[in-house]
């Protein structure tokens, strides 16, 4: 049996209690204590066929309960997930408050939710913004035809999406993607011979205070693709595999069109969020 509690937490984040009865764990132990036993070797025995109990003494547990929770986890929180109804954007953040043999194991899952979006006058923004661009003269043109600029930079636009949202993001969600953001910077520094230790020193800051602007500048990524996110879902945009397609017949290489082919849900994602972008520019 698997019974789960679920607290709601500040911030779009939930933790979730999980305990799984011995009943539930013991086939799957068996199984896998055989395993790894049967790749122990006793000293007057056969590799595979000492007694249960010779084996238990040679036997790495900490190993056994590794691969079991491996196995029964990701099952026992798909349940959990699926029976309190949440909608995670991130993987969970597991402990494991208990788990030896013949007793229920217990699990404690910290996850990021799908967080509320309010986007406020986006459009109205928008629109101010582009009827402020000034009209553009070009050489031959009279004065009433003018060249209309009538387009706002991409970073005007995201200026103005980040101004009109209110989102409160998980310290899950922004930790995810803050050391992501610092995983790409220490392989950027280290392809140009440098540690991360000498970048921090050429750019006179600590590593708190990268941490702390990698933090905000995360905070910024994800709102922003929240944003377009929910401008798309309420705007039906869509991206069709003709699109895709028409994509991927860019590239000029077969390898490159054969890796793009397997990132299919990745440029698709790329696809939405520059068909939404071009919908907000010519609002």
């Amino acid at each position: 049996m698997i019974t789960t509690k679920l607290t709601e937490l500040p911030k779009s984040t939930a933790e979730l209690e999980i305990t799984i009865s011995w009943d539930e764990i013991k086939d799957v132990y068996e199984k896998i204590f055989s395993e790894v036993a049967g790749k122990i070797e006793v000293e007057g025995f056969r590799k595979g066929k000492a007694p249960k109990k010779v084996i238990e003494e040679k036997i790495n547990k900490t190993k056994v309960y590794e691969e079991v929770i491996k196995e029964i986890v990701p099952k026992a929180y798909a349940k959990a997930v699926s029976e309190h109804k949440l909608k995670p954007v991130s993987s969970p953040k597991i402990e494991v408050v208990q788990a030896k043999e013949n007793i229920e194991w217990k699990i404690k899952a910290t996850l990021a939710l799908m967080p509320k979006i309010i986007l406020k006058n986006y459009k109205e923004k928008i629109k101010e913004a582009k009827s402020g661009k000034a009209k553009i003269w070009t050489p031959g043109a009279t004065e009433d035809k003018k060249k209309d600029s009538g387009k706002l930079a991409l970073e005007e636009i995201i200026k103005i999406l980040l101004s009109e949202i209110e989102i409160e993001l998980s310290d899950i969600l922004i930790a995810e993607e803050t050391n992501r953001l610092l995983a790409n910077l220490v392989d950027q520094t280290q392809k140009l011979g440098l540690t991360i230790e000498q970048y921090l020193i050429s750019k006179d800051k600590t590593t708190e205070n990268l941490r702390s602007e990698y933090a905000q500048q995360a905070a910024s990524n994800l709102k922003l693709e929240f944003a377009l996110a929910s401008i798309a879902d309420q705007e039906n945009i869509v991206v069709n595999d003709k699109d895709i397609e028409n994509l991927i017949e860019k590239a000029e290489k077969p390898e490159e069109k054969e890796k793009l082919n397997k990132e299919r849900y990745y440029l698709a994602h790329l696809l939405r969020q520059q068909k939404t972008l071009e919908f907000l520019n010519n609002l």
